[in-house]
């Protein structure tokens, strides 16, 4: 066994953002927004009229490398969850997936949390970048979606 046979594969970030959770959910189930927010500089573009409305869908981003990637939905609760697991075109997911929950606190704040899980990851080319995705580039994606979400 080495130490990478005990590390933690599911990492995630939470804070309160000043924005409903409505407003929020949206810029998340539209793919073509996220490369607004990606706080991971993996994302570069996603193609208008994908949004998101149910598990099962799919959606294709463009990442960093000039591949495309296939999303498939499989967590969807309008305004409030959703999470998807990437994979080649064509190809099955190799086993991680991002999500989204959102919390309303009340009427204008919001509970964020997003999680990167890489538990059923099989695919050694894959590992590296997923042990890079830590707290704070998850944390960062929040707050991305902070500055769009709350406005000037």
């Amino acid at each position: 066994m080495t130490q990478h046979d005990f590390e933690p594969r599911v990492t995630s970030a939470s804070r309160e953002v000043a924005a409903p959770a409505a407003v929020i959910f949206e810029l998340i189930a539209d793919p073509s927004q996220q490369p607004r927010w990606d706080g991971n500089a993996n994302l570069v573009v996603a193609a208008p009229g994908q949004r998101v409305h149910a598990v099962g869908d799919v959606f294709v981003m463009t990442i960093h490398l000039g591949q495309d990637r296939e999303n498939h939905i499989v967590e969807f609760e309008e305004g409030r969850l959703i999470a998807w697991r990437p994979s080649e075109l064509g190809s099955p997911p190799p086993g991680h997936l991002w999500r989204w929950e959102l919390q309303p606190i009340d009427e204008t704040t919001t509970r964020v949390t997003h999680t990167y899980d890489w538990s059923e990851l099989s695919d050694p080319n894959r590992l590296a970048r997923a042990r890079a995705t830590t707290a704070q580039r998850l944390l960062a994606s929040i707050d991305g979606l902070a500055r769009l979400a709350e406005g000037p």
